[in-house]
């Protein structure tokens, strides 16, 4: 698989942090991911939506790994690219690993959950038969202060919010 240049990572990081403000808006955590299909076009979209589908596995990687496998009718998205706002967690990791993706592309690094540096740390592991590319940092100062905006304003609503006892 080519590796495309750095605009074009950027416009498809763009149309992530577009799809995270969306949720961002909707009460969701802010992370938007873009899978690409072999083509280069845009085949599925995700968005955090675990609110709304009262969903703990709906995280916006996971949503646009199974609208992908239905668009190419394949679970393995070999020759796809996922770009996502921000650094997938465990659960992620493990299903963009079992997708066989091409490429993984993420904007803001996660000190909590993030698991690229663990689960997906494998091109030089002997165990490993699927090597992963990854591009961390693409439009990181954007999405990261996306994240912070959202979590300063949850700490705030939450601070002003009467308890209830």
């Amino acid at each position: 698989m080519d590796v495309p240049s750095y605009p074009e990572h950027q416009q498809w990081m763009e149309k992530a942090i577009a799809l995270a403000t969306q949720a961002g808006a909707a009460g969701e955590v802010p992370v938007g991911a873009v899978i690409i299909g072999p083509d280069g076009d845009c085949i599925a979209e995700g968005e955090n939506r675990r609110e709304r589908d009262h969903d703990p596995t709906a995280h916006a990687e996971i949503v646009a790994l199974r609208a992908a496998s239905q668009v190419i009718q394949s679970w393995r998205l070999h020759e796809c690219r996922l770009y996502v706002t921000l650094e997938p967690c465990p659960m992620c990791a493990g299903a963009i690993i079992q997708a066989r993706l091409g490429l993984l592309v993420y904007g803001a690094h996660d000190p909590k959950t993030g698991a690229i540096r663990t689960v997906l740390n494998l091109p030089g592991s002997p165990c490993s038969f699927h090597k992963l590319p990854v591009i961390a940092g693409v439009l990181e100062p954007t999405c990261r202060q996306q994240l912070q905006e959202w979590f300063a304003r949850r700490r705030l609503q939450q601070k002003t919010q009467p308890s209830s006892s």
